[in-house]
């Protein structure tokens, strides 16, 4: 089989060239003409490839013009196919009739870059995170945008989606909830119970991130990075200095590496475990939530002693890790890890033999495995719908190399596959940090980094706890950050959960949603 680079190469011929800006030891990055973008787009989803991020950048303070990124996977395979936008032209093909991804990724770029999708699907160019009470002609990724400005606050209306019939009616739930999460908006079209339509509003956690990056050294940048949804803190600042790391061309110290897997696995824990617990929740079986939380809290605890923080925040660094682990630290994960796996079963084996709960888990919320193939699912969302993608076994960095993880792939696309995907996830974890503890190697946990050179490019990939996380960095001529785009998991399932609903009542709209637990801040930036 060819390489997805190896077919963009041959096919375009000459019309196509790898990207002087992309550094050396990062993924492939080819440079086709705009009018080509789009046949890319045909010509990698027909190679079995899927659509893993679209974003903009403005490159001219680099004497070059706006361009549009779009990254395509396929197995252990990352491509960035690039375009360049003359400025006085924003507009460039749209790869959303061939490719689902790309259909709030393209409204993103308009929103934030002013860059307008041609041939868009439905010609939907509503507003995506800037909301409509900004002005029009307010771009905050370009270089011209000044971000200290306050912009004025104009009317505007955002046009939902409409479903119109005998008896049909809608339901307006959010922004603000009744539990104690973030805010989204969720648009209902339903007939008595059954939901007929599900439509999202996000973006009211918008905070500018992506635009803040580039105010920052590269070693701020991380901390940034660790807050762009605080319970991936881990995944998030790990993917970001792996990025850095590759434009430097810097190896971290093995036991800078194998602290990192430990931690990502924590993270991975403590976040299904909630989750776990939540679901069943939602299912009004409160015992198993307090349970759960309750070993949760355990392992929290546990984190702030080990490493002075409860959630492992700023803990990555470039370089490597801000914390050591003490010299009895091995054997106390050690005991903690077969401690916590003890209680887990335990309690895991009433959840499972509770047949009230799993008649409300099973059959609900189903995600077929065409539908997450298409909309390009990652994480335990992809896996619980039969998609086998875990970024540690297909793009493996050190320890996982060494320790690859056993990927769980199941089949009835449910609420109980991605409750259950979770829970053989925190199996593995356990047996992996007891793995990677035994052979933590002795010696330094951080690296000194050379001076970022300036106009490179560096890609990264992390599988956090819901799934593979994207960060594409790019340097200025003074070598600062001109240029971070993230894509968090929730990016592309936020679209799967309206399509797991159809089918579904009402009543079990919070049960579908908490199998998701999207982020809101990761997907907002």
């Amino acid at each position: 089989m060819n390489s997805l680079r190896d077919i963009v190469m041959t096919h375009y011929g000459t019309n196509a060239a790898i990207c002087s800006g992309a550094y050396p030891t990062s993924v492939p990055q080819i440079l086709v003409p705009r009018e080509q973008f789009e046949d890319v787009g045909w010509l990698m989803k027909e190679a079995g490839a899927r659509l893993a991020f679209e974003w903009g950048a403005d490159e001219t303070l680099l004497g070059r013009n706006f361009a549009v990124l779009a990254c395509f996977a396929r197995d252990a395979e990352y491509l960035l196919v690039k375009c360049e936008i003359p400025v006085d032209e924003p507009t460039f093909p749209s790869l959303s009739k061939k490719l689902p991804p790309a259909f709030r990724f393209e409204r993103q770029i308009m929103s934030l870059m002013g860059l307008t999708p041609t041939g868009h699907v439905h010609s939907d160019l509503r507003p995506w995170i800037k909301h409509e009470d900004w002005p029009l002609d307010a771009w905050p990724l370009r270089k011209s945008f000044d971000a200290a400005q306050r912009m004025p606050r104009v009317a505007g209306d955002y046009a939902w989606v409409q479903a119109e019939g005998e008896g049909v009616y809608e339901i307006p739930v959010g922004p603000v909830h009744a539990g104690i999460i973030e805010p989204g908006h969720f648009r209902f079209q339903a007939m008595g119970e059954d939901v007929l339509n599900l439509e999202e509003r996000l973006g009211y956690t918008h905070k500018g991130i992506e635009k803040r990056f580039e105010q920052l050294s590269w070693r701020e940048g991380a901390r940034l990075a660790g807050r762009v949804s605080g319970d991936s803190t881990v995944a998030h600042a790990m993917a970001y200095c792996r990025a850095v790391e590759a434009l430097v061309e810097a190896d971290v110290p093995s036991r800078a590496a194998w602290l990192r897997a430990v931690m990502l696995e924590l993270e991975r824990i403590a976040n299904h475990l909630g989750d776990i617990g939540a679901i069943a929740n939602d299912a009004a079986f409160t015992f198993f939530f307090y349970q759960f939380m309750r070993v949760k809290e355990l392992l929290l605890r546990g984190n702030q002693r080990l490493f002075g923080h409860r959630y492992l925040m700023d803990r990555i660094v470039p370089g490597g890790v801000a914390a050591d682990l003490p010299a009895e630290g091995p054997a106390i994960i050690e005991e903690e890890m077969i401690s916590l796996l003890a209680e887990f079963e335990r309690i895991i084996k009433i959840y499972d033999l509770n047949a009230s709960l799993d008649d409300r888990l099973r059959e609900t919320g189903i995600l077929t495995a065409e539908t997450a193939r298409e909309l390009g699912t990652v994480g335990f969302v992809a896996r619980a719908s039969g998609q086998p993608l875990d970024c540690r076994l297909q793009a493996p960095f050190p320890p996982y190399n060494r320790f690859p993880p056993r990927m769980v792939v199941l089949n009835s696309c449910d609420v109980h596959a991605r409750a259950w995907v979770r829970v053989e996830e925190i199996r593995d974890s356990i047996r992996l940090i007891l793995e990677m503890i035994a052979t933590l190697p002795a010696g330094e946990i951080i690296a000194s980094l050379a001076d970022v050179p300036p106009d490179q490019s560096a890609f990264a990939v992390v599988e956090g706890w819901r799934g593979e996380i994207v960060y594409w960095l790019q340097s200025g001529l003074q070598g600062g950050i001109n240029r971070c785009a993230v894509r968090d998991p929730s990016s592309v399932n936020w679209l799967a959960l309206e399509q797991a609903i159809h089918g579904n009542i009402v009543p079990d709209f919070p049960l579908c949603n908490k199998s998701f637990n999207q982020s809101y801040s990761g997907h907002d930036l």
